[in-house]
């Protein structure tokens, strides 16, 4: 999972974490595609066409007067100061205020309008990756960690947002100076100019060797970072295994050392990147050496005024300044574009409604699936499900009993369309599934899970998950039927008591009541139980007993089953073993069979007869 990364000095080793590829053929390319990533982010700056017009009139307007201060000072040395005239040198300094208060004015304008087209592309980019992120399919989030899709989200993001605020205007501004700058000095001595600009191979050299090392350090930097931040959020949901088994030790212990190698990367991006200033300001004061020596020996000869020496001398750190600039911006540009690749490789993953645009819809499901010789392999390699084969009518209650890695909860997939069959049809209503629109299929199924999910808000908000447009009295009667209402109406807040995503202050099984609450709300015709009563203490077990046979009536079920005694009256239980079906029938007909469910059903009544 971890490359070394290319030595920047011999004495220590750095690690690159290769999430950024995320199993994707195309990710390498696309991390060297900086153009391409540079064309994607101007595609969102130029939404701001005006608004970057202005900055850049500003950005002209400010390096012009950074440029006419120097050159008005130089003059007057030579025109009012050689000659000693007062009144004019009083109107060139307050020429030179007027100067300055508009430079001021036209830096504070250019950088108040780039922050509003940095944060407005932000938050186009941002909001564009939520909303492409709940489009995915489930095997994207199956193959990634949460935190590090998380870190792009954030980290990455708010990378680009704080290169975009102050990069742009450094890069331009910096250029326009430049520019500006060569001129005036070959208008005043070309000379001394080519004297002058002999530093800039050394400049060139120099950068050259170390934007050549920063780039993978940046691009290493952020690759940690998004490997930490999966580990603290892995971490973080596991608090109770870790703690349960003892585990802290270990867990610190991984977090050092990802830790160590996000350390390593930053203190050898900044480190290096560190370099250019020491060597722009060595190159400035050689420059300033140069011009000093050499200018005075022409003003010796008369070939130059000593207020030329001085613009010079302005000009030359004026020179150096940009370029200095030009270089770390070219670093921070390095790590806001690895950032935005990483942004940008998430966008560019295929989503689940893309290749949908053709496909029909499921106005009214009646309830009657058909699993039709499927087989599917989540690794193409060996099936998890093999030629599976069975009918259930519309209202029935189907049972998936076996071995864990038998591919119950495959089946469950498949249904949901979470997976599409590798071979085969799955058919509901006698509809092929893979032509309808996963969106049209789940609207009408509804799923109680082991681990039943409550998201951060109220108790009302929870339910009415279930169904968006529902009245306070549809929800409170939702409640009744599954026999939460009583738990609820005891809360100090009623239906309006916060809770946390982890749904803490109330305990699993009232979860489970609240996750029942939600399915009824939204009247599905499909049901999927995945052993929705497990964990639960005798008394909440027989009201979520209760209230599931609610939920249950009139509905085409499936439950996913380790107790065999919660499955007695099912109309259908299917067998499954190694992927396949083995057996199908009731419960009293698999029972006289003597077969493998016999075997398993009166096992565990041994168990729990003691």
């Amino acid at each position: 999972m971890l490359d070394k990364l290319t030595e920047p000095f011999r004495h220590e080793k750095i690690k690159l974490t290769e999430q950024e590829t995320d199993g994707a053929p195309s990710s390498k390319k696309r991390a060297e595609d900086w153009k391409g990533t540079l064309k994607r982010i101007w595609k969102y700056l130029s939404e701001s066409r005006g608004k970057l017009f202005l900055v850049l009139l500003m950005i002209f307007f400010s390096s012009f007067f950074a440029l006419l201060g120097p050159f008005i000072v130089g003059v007057s040395i030579d025109e009012f100061i050689v000659n000693q005239d007062t009144t004019a040198l009083l109107w060139v300094l307050g020429g030179l205020a007027l100067i300055y208060i508009f430079h001021s004015l036209s830096v504070f304008l250019q950088h108040f309008w780039m922050v509003r087209i940095a944060q407005k592309t932000v938050f186009t980019i941002r909001t564009q990756l939520f909303n492409h992120l709940h489009k995915l399919p489930v095997p994207f989030f199956d193959k990634r960690k949460h935190g590090e899709l998380m870190s792009r989200l954030t980290n990455d993001i708010e990378n680009i947002s704080n290169t975009l605020n102050s990069s742009v205007i450094q890069i331009f501004a910096s250029i326009l100076t430049l520019i500006g700058t060569i001129s005036v000095m070959l208008y005043l001595s070309p000379l001394l100019t080519l004297i002058t600009l002999t530093i800039v191979p050394a400049m060139v050299l120099g950068m050259k060797w170390i934007t050549k090392r920063t780039g993978k350090l940046f691009k290493a930097q952020q690759s940690n970072l998004g490997e930490l931040n999966g580990y603290i959020q892995e971490t973080m949901s596991g608090q109770r295994i870790i703690k349960t088994f003892s585990q802290e030790e270990k867990v610190i212990e991984g977090f050092e050392e990802r830790n160590t190698e996000l350390r390593k990367a930053g203190f050898w991006a900044q480190t290096i990147s560190g370099f250019i200033p020491k060597l722009m300001n060595m190159l400035n004061n050689l420059s300033f050496a140069i011009i000093a020596g050499v200018g005075g020996i022409f003003v010796l000869y008369d070939m130059i005024t000593i207020g030329v020496i001085v613009i010079f001398a302005e000009y030359a750190r004026q020179f150096t300044r940009p370029l200095n600039d030009l270089a770390n911006q070219f670093n921070t540009l390095l790590s806001a574009i690895a950032g935005a690749e990483r942004v940008f490789s998430i966008m560019d993953e295929p989503d689940e409604i893309s290749d949908e645009e053709t496909h029909g819809e499921l106005e009214e499901v009646t309830g009657e699936v058909t699993f039709d010789d499927v087989s599917f392999s989540y690794e193409k390699e060996e099936n998890t499900v093999t030629n599976i084969s069975f009918r259930v009518q519309a209202g029935e209650s189907v049972a998936f009993v076996g071995p864990t890695g038998a591919g119950k909860t495959t089946m469950i997939s498949l249904l949901s369309r979470f997976y599409d069959p590798d071979k085969g049809a799955l058919l509901v209503d006698g509809t092929d599934t893979s032509t309808v629109k996963r969106e049209s299929l789940r609207k009408h199924m509804a799923f109680v899970l082991q681990d039943s999910f409550l998201f951060q808000g109220t108790i009302r908000e929870n339910i009415r998950y279930g169904r968006l447009n529902a009245s306070d009295e549809e929800i409170v009667e939702a409640a009744k039927l599954a026999n939460a209402h009583s738990f609820i109406s005891r809360l100090p807040d009623g239906y309006d008591t916060e809770i946390d995503a982890e749904g803490g202050g109330i305990s699993q099984g009232q979860k489970q009541l609240l996750s029942i609450a939600r399915a009824l709300l939204s009247d599905p015709s499909i049901l999927v139980l995945d052993e929705a009563t497990s964990s639960i203490d005798t008394v909440t077990e027989l009201k979520i007993q209760e209230a599931l046979e609610r939920l249950m009536k009139g509905r085409t079920s499936f439950v996913i089953a380790h107790r065999l005694n919660t499955i007695q009256q099912a109309d259908q239980i299917i067998v499954l073993h190694q992927g396949r079906m083995i057996e199908k029938g009731s419960h009293e007909e698999l029972l006289k069979e003597g077969g493998f469910y016999a075997d398993l059903y009166n096992s565990q009544l041994k168990k729990e007869t003691g």
